[in-house]
């Protein structure tokens, strides 16, 4: 294929933004997955663990790998939910809180680098075209028989 598609440039960026985070996290001796879980942890309440997947758009197993090793290096905590004896919930620890922060940090420096190196209405341009992607993967409208049903 000659020209590039909306898949491979969605891909490839998505790419090089997953690197550049993972070269981040390096430095805090991290990966952009352990970041991602971090900051989908709600740092004051705790999260059930059965949220976080599908919040994150990861597998159970993903997951699960992902929690066992942020809770062997200290940054979580599984607790019983004490609303629902059959669930747990994900609490952070003060070094989890620390290590939230800085990915928060990071994503923030990561978001106003492209803000303020592009047009406000080109950014607005790039929201919305994605949520009509997702909208439209959502509703199962890209593998179809019927193409009038997408407009």
């Amino acid at each position: 294929m000659k020209e590039k598609t909306i898949d491979y440039v969605l891909r490839t960026t998505w790419l090089a933004v997953k690197k550049m985070y993972n070269e981040e996290g390096i430095k805090f001796k991290s990966t952009m997955a352990t970041g991602f879980t971090l900051l989908s942890i709600d740092p004051g309440k705790g999260t059930p663990s059965t949220s976080l997947g599908p919040k994150m758009g990861i597998g159970v197993n993903s997951l699960s790998r992902i929690l066992t090793a942020m809770e062997l290096e200290g940054l979580i905590k599984r607790r019983p939910n004490p609303e629902d004896g059959r669930g747990v919930l994900v609490h952070l620890t003060k070094f989890g809180i620390i290590s939230r922060e800085k990915a928060r940090e990071r994503v923030l420096m990561f978001n106003d680098a492209i803000t303020n190196n592009i047009d406000k209405e080109k950014i607005d341009s790039f929201f919305e075209v994605t949520e009509l992607i997702n909208n439209l993967i959502g509703n199962k409208l890209i593998f179809t028989e019927n193409k009038e049903n997408a407009k």
